[in-house]
């Protein structure tokens, strides 16, 4: 990885959680397979979740997967438990956290984008090969 991220891009990957930092390596892997090798692309890949942070706890994430599956009615009943508000504003914000974190560490506008637009992609291509990636990994 060290040959094709900036030093910047490097210490936000190690300051990652390590469950983000295997997702990440899984997604780029997913990305491969599929035939990516934009360098964007990538780096989006791996740092997309950056902006989740150490405070987002497996609970917290299994609580907003399944108010994706069945229904905001989730988060709010999940929000409602102590600890967990915090958590989950934080994932529900942490795409344009992890664009924002991304530019600070020297990746480039469109790497940013693509991270920031994970759920919804703006590119038809790159954005939704990571999409797919991300959520076969």
């Amino acid at each position: 990885m060290a040959t094709w991220l900036t030093p910047g891009e490097l210490a936000l990957f190690d300051a990652m959680p390590a469950a983000d930092r295997r997702h990440g390596l899984d997604v780029v892997a997913r990305l491969r397979v599929l035939g990516a090798h934009d360098p964007d692309l990538l780096v989006a890949g791996l740092l997309h979740d950056c902006g989740k942070g150490p405070s987002v706890g497996l609970h917290h994430r299994v609580a907003w997967s399944l108010g994706e599956r069945y229904g905001g009615w989730v988060h709010a009943a999940a929000a409602a438990i102590p600890g967990f508000r915090a958590g989950l504003d934080r994932i529900r914000v942490h795409a344009d956290v992890s664009a924002d974190l991304l530019l600070a560490a020297g990746a480039s506008p469109r790497a940013a984008e693509l991270a920031r637009n994970q759920a919804h992609p703006v590119d038809p291509i790159l954005g939704e090969l990571l999409r797919v990636a991300d959520e076969a990994a």
